[in-house]
């Protein structure tokens, strides 16, 4: 267990100074948070109260199921540097093990790293080395004056919009390169990514997380993205809310995108500002966390859906150095490895000024690795600038290593036995290097600003010490006994809702449709529904998308009074944002329609020559040109008029739609949202004094359920609202006596005022919500249509593939019928 200490004592966990403001950013970029501050408190309230440490760690879920039969289409969505895709390579291969096809979805500069790892490929967008080189200018969570000032964050937006599309077509998109049909039946990410958990609602699919920095609450530590200013708060409540900080920052800064992505291209509703922060949490969406326990174990506090697994580390690959790095190699005592990878660093001559005046204090002999910032200098004999070399191979040559703390690079060396010195610029690299430098394996951290010679120096003596190599030698003895990889898939299988996701007729397949005949229900596979429907005759009406794991995003509510409030500041949002668009629709159907500028050019005037010698034969010509243009305006003028007028007609209606936005807006807002809400906040109310969850009525998405959570709550609602007061009347009595009896007899009054107002208003808005949802997916269908599409798509190509394999399309249709008539 890491004790909280370990952050507030070790060096890039310092610098902690009183400030008047709830958040600010310290120099290596992390967010500086004073846990006593409005901001703090204000999430303290929102977010669930962290959980009681237990005694014990809880038993690994994936210790349940050692084998997994069920072949699924599997797609891996990654965003970030050469670093974090190489992990999730090792994780697809492995998966590939079980039968599993699977897809890496990333940037479009590792497609070459993929295939020739033999993984199916997907592009998303996005520039790594320009994300990297903007992590390093802003290492932190709120960007430099100089980025906004340059216009970099909106460029960012743009980029993240990029990927989040990329994501998306990833799970439904036949293979760019071999056109083979493909949709997601599981989705695996890194929490960077964004779009996974939002892609997994409109599949209705499960969805993994796995990351190699914490990014779930814990007491345990703080975020490694926050720099805690305990005071005279605790440590472990300050370590908690951290998490839920950073959640509520960076939703601040991609919320408005990804709720435009949500609407406009997965036809789903907008999540709100106070949902959208904390929906893996809200979710209980299963983690894996790819980093040896040996190192950091698994939090106490931390619930069963959440693992940690080990490194991930994939087969070493083959490599045969060049005659220079082996020449180098074999003229004298191991050197040292120096590299920063895909950091781009802004001026790369003067940090190899740095090394190589450290390499000469030192006298050691090193290996500059050049990255993606091109390091490269003077020629010494002691050193050597390579290029691309797996780490696998290179760490197993060196005597201690010096970079900036990457997650797979950290893992590396460690495994390799090698003392660590890291220099970290952004994200988790400060995190990994006070683990290192906890385990003795390595000096503190330097962050890359504060590098200099001396200090570097310093940092490599330190790793030649016989301490250090003992440290990191008996790390690495732990880890190899680790296989993180295969810990991760078996949690993966392990989290998988089996019974839901299993063909009813094809067993090793996942069921992509439901077919319902009467009293029949079958989940189906897309290879058994193109069968069946190329033998058998099936109605469309009784086949629908099946839904494995089913995602439904609700709205938290509190209490009646914020619930109303916030409810009715977005309806006055909504329609600030439908009246400008009465407005601005009309101009931009304008701007997309207008005719050419009307105002005619003599073409003598365009076509003469310049010279006042020009010839009357010259000029002959240019009017006879002229002569025909001028007919041709003439027919292009009376096109215009007919265009104008579908101009005109076209602005009419963007205005109308814009009209009736508005009093949708209003009728939605004032008739289903603030009653809704209004419900949901008063239904909420005795949780506040009892500090057990509201009842949960069931999830309103359409008008029968609408219909039927309305008429639960109201029943139930009458009827504890009456008891209640009974009931905490006596609780209190004995509990307290005569002073408990008074405390009950109030929790029983505000139990009887709220559960039977909340059933009253729910009769009328739950109903009334279920229909307008009803209402949005009628109209909302394209990208329904467009994931069914897909799946006939893919069925229709498995049949293909399957001529002369082993299944028998017969006995598939005899068994179908047989359970129809089950």
């Amino acid at each position: 267990m890491i004790n909280h200490g370990l952050f507030r004592g070790s060096a890039p966990f310092e610098g902690l100074t009183p400030d008047t403001e709830d958040v600010l950013v310290v120099p290596d970029g992390r967010v500086d948070v004073d846990v006593n501050k409005r901001l703090a408190n204000t999430l303290s309230r929102l977010l669930p109260p962290p959980p009681r440490i237990e005694t014990s760690v809880p038993a690994p879920q994936h210790s349940q199921r050692s084998s997994w039969s069920v072949k699924l289409n599997i797609v891996i969505q990654v965003v970030g540097s050469r670093g974090d895709v190489q992990p999730f390579i090792a994780l697809g291969n492995a998966l590939q093990k079980y039968g599993h096809r699977v897809r890496l979805a990333t940037h479009n500069v590792f497609k070459d790293f993929a295939t020739k790892s033999n993984l199916e490929f997907f592009p998303i967008g996005g520039d790594p080395a320009e994300l990297m080189a903007y992590m390093v200018k802003n290492p932190g969570l709120i960007p430099s004056t100089k980025s906004l000032r340059d216009g970099e964050i909106q460029r960012k937006r743009i980029m993240v919009g990029e990927m989040l599309e990329g994501c998306w077509k990833s799970c439904i998109m036949p293979d760019p390169q071999t056109d083979k049909p493909f949709v997601a039946d599981a989705i695996i990410a890194n929490p960077p990514s964004f779009a996974h958990v939002h892609c997994a609602q409109a599949l209705g699919v499960p969805v993994h997380l796995m990351f190699t920095m914490p990014w779930s609450s814990t007491k345990s530590f703080p975020h490694p993205l926050t720099n805690l200013k305990y005071s005279n708060t605790d440590p472990k409540l300050g370590n908690y809310l951290s998490y839920g900080i950073v959640d509520f920052l960076t939703w601040q800064g991609i919320g408005s995108t990804v709720n435009k992505w949500r609407v406009e291209t997965l036809d789903l509703e907008p999540v709100s500002v106070s949902d959208g922060p904390f929906l893996l949490d809200t979710l209980k969406v299963p983690f894996t966390y790819c980093w040896s326990p040996s190192l950091i174990p698994k939090p106490l506090d931390w619930p069963s859906h959440i693992d940690v697994c080990g490194f991930f580390f994939r087969d070493p690959p083959s490599y045969t150095p060049s005659p220079e790095l082996r020449d180098f190699l074999a003229a004298g005592p191991a050197p040292v490895y120096i590299g920063f990878g895909s950091i781009v660093i802004e001026r790369p001559e003067e940090m190899t000024a740095i090394l190589l005046a450290a390499i000469k204090i030192t006298s050691v002999r090193a290996i500059i690795s050049k990255g993606w910032s091109e390091l490269g200098g003077e020629e010494l004999p002691n050193v050597l600038y390579l290029g691309d070399c797996p780490h696998e191979w290179l760490f197993q040559q060196v005597k201690a290593v010096v970079h900036h703390g990457g997650a797979g690079t950290t893992a590396c060396g460690l495994y390799n036995g090698k003392p660590t010195t890291i220099v970290p610029f952004f994200g988790d690299q400060p995190f990994w290097g006070a683990m290192v430098h906890a385990a003795g394996a390595g000096p503190a951290p330097i962050n890359h600003k504060a590098l200099n010679s001396k200090i570097l120096a310093e940092a490599i003596e330190y790793c030649l010490t016989p301490e250090a190599l003992a440290a990191a030698r008996a790390l690495s003895e732990k880890m190899i006994n680790e296989s993180g990889v295969e810990a991760a898939v078996k949690s993966f299988h392990a989290n998988l809702p089996l019974q839901s996701l299993q063909c009813d007729l094809i067993p090793d397949r996942p069921a992509a449709w439901t077919y319902k005949n009467g009293g029949n229900v079958l989940k189906l596979s897309k290879l058994a529904i193109a069968v069946l429907s190329s033998h058998t005759k099936l109605s469309s009406k009784n086949i629908t998308s099946h839904e494995s794991r089913p995602i439904y995003i609700q709205t938290t509510r509190w209490e009646p009074i914020t619930a109303i409030s916030s409810a009715s500041l977005a309806t006055v949002g909504d329609l600030a944002n439908n009246a400008v668009g009465v407005f601005v629709k009309p101009y931009e159907e304008y701007k997309k329609r207008r005719p050419e500028d009307s105002k005619h050019t003599s073409l003598a005037e365009q076509n003469l020559p310049s010279s006042s010698t020009s010839s009357e034969e010259q000029l002959a010509t240019v009017k006879c040109e002229e002569s025909e243009s001028l007919h041709g305006k003439a027919v292009n003028n009376q096109k215009a008029k007919k265009e104008g007028s579908g101009t005109a007609g076209a602005m009419i209606r963007a205005s109308a739609t814009g009209f009736g936005n508005v009093l949708f807006g209003l009728s939605k807002g004032a008739l289903v949202d603030i009653p809704v809400a209004a419900a949901d906040g008063m239904r909420s109310v005795p949780q506040m004094y009892n500090h057990q969850a509201a009842a949960d009525y069931g999830k309103v998405t359409d008008w029968k359920s609408g219909t039927t959570v309305a008429g639960k709550t109201f029943a139930h609602g009458m009827y504890e609202g009456f008891t209640d007061i009974f009931k905490e009347t006596y609780k209190g009595k004995q509990k307290e006596g005569a002073a408990g009896v008074a405390k009950g007899l109030g929790k029983g009054l505000v139990s009887m005022t709220m559960k039977t107002s909340a059933g009253a208003v729910g009769l009328v808005a739950y109903p009334a919500q279920g229909i307008c949802k009803s209402i949005y997916t009628a109209v909302k269908s394209t990208t329904r249509k467009r994931i069914e599409d897909a799946k006939t798509a893919e069925g229709n190509w498995l049949i293909k593939r399957e001529v002369g394999n082993n299944l028998d399309q017969a006995l598939l249709c005899a068994e179908f019928k047989n359970s129809m008539k089950g």
